[in-house]
């Protein structure tokens, strides 16, 4: 593209020196905002390793709810165990007191 624009402001009757400096400078430009780009937006391998990662986000999740939910259920059999026992143990003291 550089050498077209080259050219091009060759046949518009640019001088030699100013058509090659704004050629290059044109080509310039274009690089600078591909870099730019380039860096900015994601490929689709960056998009899949994305995707990889939030699989392995959910799974981490949904081990973490489940662990919860036995916890849960672990934590409901202790609570009424002692509930159990409490009660049994006032009802001991309460009859011991009376006799």
């Amino acid at each position: 593209m550089e050498l077209q624009v080259y050219q091009a402001l060759i046949a518009a009757g640019a001088p030699e020196d100013a058509a090659k400096n704004a050629a290059e400078s044109i080509n310039r430009a274009i690089d600078s905002r591909y870099q730019v780009h380039s860096k900015q937006l994601a490929t689709q391998g960056d998009v899949e390793k994305v995707r990889v990662e939030i699989e392995k986000i959910r799974a981490e999740i949904e081990r973490v709810r489940a662990e919860v939910a036995n916890t849960k259920g672990e934590l409901i059999k202790w609570v009424m165990g002692l509930l159990v026992g409490q009660t049994a143990l006032i009802i001991g003291v309460i009859l011991k007191t009376l006799h």
